[in-house]
């Protein structure tokens, strides 16, 4: 070894004992460094707070093995909540981590990580379905404010519970898409209430696959044929005209406007 290598080696040694014994100041300094050896040892050392811990989680290109010590050392009872939330946002945290924090995070904190963007794909993923899993258990006004705020996997499991109010918030999320509303409309859970509501609304009325996907079931009051089939095709009125889903008061408006004999 040169005497270049021992110097460095040396250095690295003292800074080692440091991290152990230093006091908090040195620890903010020392857990600016990239050595893992040394943040290991930082992580012994019995000044550490969660000031320090939340400092160096800010940090990226941390090794894996870090954040198992972190894990670890904040499991119950000990675990602190700040160091948990910040170790479950990182976006280098291994994903088997990720799959043990996420059901201790509160539920509006796994709704923060689905929209923070630097958070991975299969990290965000993973937080929109523990949220989806915990939906039935939540009060209405837990469910009103992940309707209003979720992502669209979010709003589609809360808007496949069918609730009229729950409903109305969905319809206003930016993040629903025409495909979920279309599934909703198709499914048992849609009513003539939440039906109306979709026909009534200002986004999605006046889409011709959903007015078609309300005109086919069975549920949809009639003042809704009155006002969308004279705006069908007439091709697709007559595809309407076959469905077998429709009831025989539907049956009768669609021949009326295929200009078959009217109702009396």
């Amino acid at each position: 070894m040169s005497p270049q290598d021992t110097d460095t080696a040396f250095d690295e040694l003292r800074l080692i004992h440091r991290a152990l014994n230093g006091s908090k100041e040195e620890l903010f300094q020392l857990l600016e460094r990239p050595s893992p050896d040394i943040l290991r040892a930082a992580l012994r050392n019995p000044a550490l707070d969660e000031g320090h811990l939340l400092a160096l989680l800010r940090h990226t290109g941390l090794h894996p093995d870090l954040f198992t010590l972190l894990h670890q050392q904040h499991e119950p009872p000990a675990g602190n909540y700040q160091v948990l939330f910040a170790l479950a946002q990182h976006a280098e945290v291994p994903a088997h981590i990720v799959s043990a924090l996420l059901p201790r995070l509160y539920l509006f904190d796994l709704l923060k990580l689905c929209c923070l963007p630097s958070i991975p794909q299969d990290q965000r993923v993973a937080a929109e379905r523990a949220i989806i899993q915990r939906i039935p258990t939540q009060p209405l006004g837990n469910k009103l404010t992940l309707a209003r705020r979720g992502t669209a996997a979010i709003v589609e499991a809360l808007l496949k519970e069918g609730q009229p109010q729950l409903v109305a918030a969905c319809l206003d999320n930016p993040h629903l898409k025409e495909g979920a509303v279309h599934q909703f409309l198709a499914s048992a859970a849609a009513t003539a209430e939440t039906i109306s509501q979709i026909a009534r609304h200002n986004r999605w009325k006046h889409r011709p696959e959903l007015q078609q996907a309300i005109l086919k079931n069975p549920r949809t009051p009639a003042i809704w044929f009155t006002l969308f089939l004279p705006r069908l095709p007439r091709s697709v009125v007559k595809n309407l005209a076959l469905s077998p889903r429709l009831a025989h008061h539907q049956k009768l408006l669609v021949s009326e406007a295929l200009g078959g004999k009217k109702q009396t």
